[in-house]
């Protein structure tokens, strides 16, 4: 959709998902636990405008904390699609992408960070 717009320059591809071999341009992947856990890239809207700094690995968003604040008010974590089962125990203890997406870092006690500690 980048490309075809002729935007690929001046636009970047933020995604929860992988790319494919035919991604081209700026692209970020594997944000899902940012969103999922009510960071600020989670609160964006349409038209909100981010910055990226690929050299010092940031993204921010030009946003005041008192607007992060009001929007994190009537934020809701999504519904969790998995509650049971070895998936469920994955989900919960595995590290993001950019830390290997192992399940080494986390303690078995950090899943009542979850409010789900079975």
């Amino acid at each position: 959709m980048i490309l075809g717009a002729e935007i690929g320059n001046d636009v970047a591809c933020l995604t929860d998902g992988r790319f494919s071999g035919g991604t081209h341009g700026f692209c970020l992947s594997h944000v899902v636990p940012k969103v999922v856990k009510g960071g600020p890239i989670g609160l964006l809207k349409d038209g909100d405008v981010i910055t990226i700094d690929a050299e010092a690995n940031t993204l921010e968003v030009a946003l005041t904390e008192e607007e992060l604040k009001t929007r994190r008010i009537g934020w809701k974590s999504p519904p969790e699609q998995v509650t049971s089962g070895t998936l469920y125990k994955y989900q919960q203890l595995v590290s993001d992408a950019s830390h290997g997406a192992v399940t080494g870092l986390l303690d078995i006690k950090d899943l009542s960070l979850c409010g789900k500690a079975q």
